[in-house]
C-alpha cells in the first residue's frame, strides 16, 4: 500500500521514510546508551534524558511521524520506536539507581571515622568560678565547725523581713527593691531578698549552740552595673552561743577573707542594719583601680563585700533564744562578688555571660 500523503488530523505533510525512521531509531538507541552508560552524576543523566525525549528530539519527530507510514510500515515502526523507548527508560533507571547508590557511598565515606588513627581526648569541662567560690566558702566555714543550710527561694515576708526585725515601713520592703509574686491568696510571698531568712529557720527548729552558713541564690529589683545584678548568690552565716562577742566576729571574718584572698587589704567600717547591733560592712581594696576609683568598686576605692554585726537582741527573742543569755553574730554577702575579688573580675556581668573564652580560664583553678 503506498504512504499516505494526507496525515491523521489533517493539512499536508511531506511522505516519510520508513527506512530513515528505522535508521534514525537505531542512531538514538546507539547515541542514548552511550550518554547514559556515560553519565558521571545525575545532572549528566537527566539532560541525556531530556535530549533523548524532549520536545524537539529526533526520538519525538519519529513518534510524531507515525500517522504518515502506511499501516504494516506504522506497525512496525511504532513496535520498534516502544522497545527503544523502553530501553532506554531501563537504561536510565539503572543507571540513576548506581548513581544514587554511589553518591549514597561518598556519604558515608565522608563520614567515615578512621579507627585506626589515634584518638582524641575531649577537652575537660571546668567548674564555674562561682561554683569554685562556693565550695571554697563552705570548705573555709566548715574546717571552723560551721553546718551548711539551705532553704526556699520562695520566701514569706514574715522570714524574709518582720523575724528579722526589718519594720514595715523599710525601703527594702517596697515593689521598687523587692520581687513579689502574684499568687492567689498569698500576698505575702517573694523571691528572697538574702539567705537571712535562713537564720530564723534554722533557730526556730534548735536550740543554742547554732553554727551555719546558708549560700544560695537572691533575688533584688537592682539595675545592671558593674557590679549589680537582678539575680545574684549570697552565703549568709550565724552564730549563736553563750558568751560571743563582736571580737569573735571580727576574728572570723578576717580568716575567712586570709584563707579566701589571701593577703587582699581588707577594712571594715561602721554600718547599720536593722537584724544586728552593733553593725559592720567588710569590704576589700578595689583589685581593679587600687583604691584610686573606678566603675568596678563605683568609684569608692574599695570593694562591698559582705554587711555584718551581732544578732539583735529582737531576732533572738523572736525565735524564744533569752538574749540575756546567748549573743550570736550574723553576717552576709553575694559570694558573686567575692568570686570577682577571689578571680580578679572587673564586672560581675562577665559571670553570667556564659562566654566559653572567659570560663575556660577556670579549668585549672581547682
Amino acid at each position: 500500500m503506498p504512504p499516505r500523503t494526507t496525515p491523521r488530523g489533517g493539512g499536508r505533510r511531506d511522505p516519510v521514510d520508513a527506512a530513515n525512521a528505522r535508521r534514525t531509531l537505531e542512531d538514538e538507541e546507539r547515541r542514548g546508551l552511550a550518554e547514559i552508560g556515560s553519565a558521571a552524576d545525575l545532572t549528566t543523566l537527566e539532560a541525556a534524558e531530556t535530549s533523548l525525549f524532549g520536545r524537539k528530539s529526533a526520538f519525538q519527530e519519529v513518534q510524531r511521524s507515525l500517522g504518515s507510514l502506511g499501516d504494516d510500515e506504522r506497525r512496525e515502526i511504532g513496535r520498534r520506536t516502544n522497545e527503544v523507548r523502553d530501553g532506554l527508560r531501563r537504561a536510565i533507571a539503572a543507571r540513576r539507581e548506581a548513581l544514587e547508590a554511589d553518591r549514597e557511598r561518598q556519604l558515608l565515606d565522608a563520614d567515615r571515622v578512621d579507627v585506626t588513627l589515634p584518638g582524641r581526648r575531649p577537652r575537660p569541662g571546668s567548674l564555674h568560678p562561682l561554683t569554685i567560690v562556693e565550695y571554697e566558702i563552705v570548705e573555709i566555714f566548715t574546717s571552723m565547725g560551721y553546718r551548711v543550710v539551705e532553704g526556699p527561694e520562695v520566701e514569706t515576708e514574715y522570714y524574709n523581713f518582720d523575724a528579722l526585725n526589718i519594720p514595715p515601713e523599710h525601703p527594702a520592703r517596697r515593689v521598687s527593691d523587692s520581687i513579689y509574686l502574684d499568687v492567689a491568696g498569698h500576698a505575702d510571698l517573694l523571691l528572697r531578698t538574702e539567705t537571712s531568712a535562713m537564720q530564723i529557720r534554722t533557730m526556730e527548729k534548735q536550740r543554742p549552740p547554732v553554727y551555719v552558713i546558708a549560700p544560695g541564690r537572691v533575688y533584688r529589683n537592682e539595675d545592671v552595673t558593674a557590679k549589680n545584678m537582678p539575680v545574684f548568690h549570697q552565703v549568709e552565716g550565724l552564730a549563736v552561743d553563750e558568751g560571743i562577742t563582736f571580737a569573735d566576729l571580727k576574728g572570723t571574718l578576717e580568716a575567712f577573707y586570709q584563707a579566701l584572698l589571701g593577703d587582699r587589704r581588707v577594712r571594715f567600717t561602721p554600718s547599720f542594719f536593722p537584724f544586728v547591733e552593733p553593725g559592720l560592712s567588710a569590704g576589700a581594696l578595689c583589685f581593679v583601680c587600687d583604691g584610686t576609683g573606678c566603675p568596678t568598686c563605683g568609684f569608692e576605692g574599695w570593694f562591698e563585700m559582705m554587711g555584718a554585726g551581732m544578732v539583735h537582741p529582737n531576732v533572738l527573742r523572736g525565735v524564744g533564744y533569752d538574749p540575756e543569755r546567748y549573743t550570736g553574730f550574723a553576717f552576709g554577702g553575694g559570694y558573686d562578688r567575692l568570686a570577682m575579688a577571689r578571680f580578679n573580675i572587673p564586672d560581675i556581668r562577665m559571670l553570667w555571660e556564659g562566654d566559653v573564652r572567659f570560663l575556660g580560664r577556670f579549668e585549672a583553678a581547682r
